[in-house]
């Protein structure tokens, strides 16, 4: 079954209308997914049972190398595409209507959070939002408590230190740090090419 056409229209990065009847529909999967996430995040879940409830969150069969481990957040659910080998510490927070897109082998730390969703800058027209996809390339590590902000792209083997904001791209095998984020060095252990 294709997705609604409102979904599509997130992940395409169109403004969406907030008191539209479609927004219904987002609304009513937020709804889904709290509740999925309250079994998720349950203390007495054996790791085969998160596995099966967060495939019901994100609508596919979360591959068996990834760990995402409890308590997980998300305001929306069915926009987290996770890769195998991919690696979720405790307390992330999606904020995926956009798009989350974790490559694999990404490591995300504690307390990061992946910010698809932002308001219209128009006072008239603020409650309505407009969503731009992250993406998380393969081997790059998220490090604790990080904020990732719509539209970035975190390369591949890059590193975001703990705490940081990042506003714009992340080349690959570079380290960011602070906020917002700037470069602070290459990766050790990756050539320059």
């Amino acid at each position: 079954m294709p997705e609604p056409a409102i979904f599509q229209q997130a992940l395409a990065g169109e403004p969406l209308d907030f008191n539209g009847e479609d927004f219904q529909i987002i609304n009513q999967t937020v709804q889904r997914t709290q509740e999925l996430l309250k079994k998720f995040n349950h203390i007495d879940q054996t790791p085969e049972q998160r596995r099966a409830t967060l495939s019901q969150v994100v609508g596919y069969s979360v591959p068996e190398s990834a760990e995402i481990n409890a308590p997980v957040h998300s305001d929306f659910g069915p926009h987290i595409f996770i890769k195998d080998n991919v690696y979720v510490n405790q307390g992330v927070m999606f904020v995926d209507l956009g798009g989350i897109y974790l490559d694999e082998g990404a490591l995300i730390g504690p307390g990061a959070m992946l910010i698809t969703v932002n308001h219209l800058e128009d006072p008239a027209q603020r409650r309505n939002v407009q969503a731009r996809a992250v993406h998380i390339n393969r081997n790059a590590w998220i490090g604790a408590s990080a904020m990732i902000l719509p539209g970035v792209t975190v390369g591949e083997n890059a590193i975001v230190g703990a705490g940081s904001v990042v506003t714009k791209d992340v080349p690959a095998n570079m380290v960011v740090v602070g906020s917002p984020a700037r470069v602070l060095r290459r990766v050790k252990g990756t050539s320059q090419e």
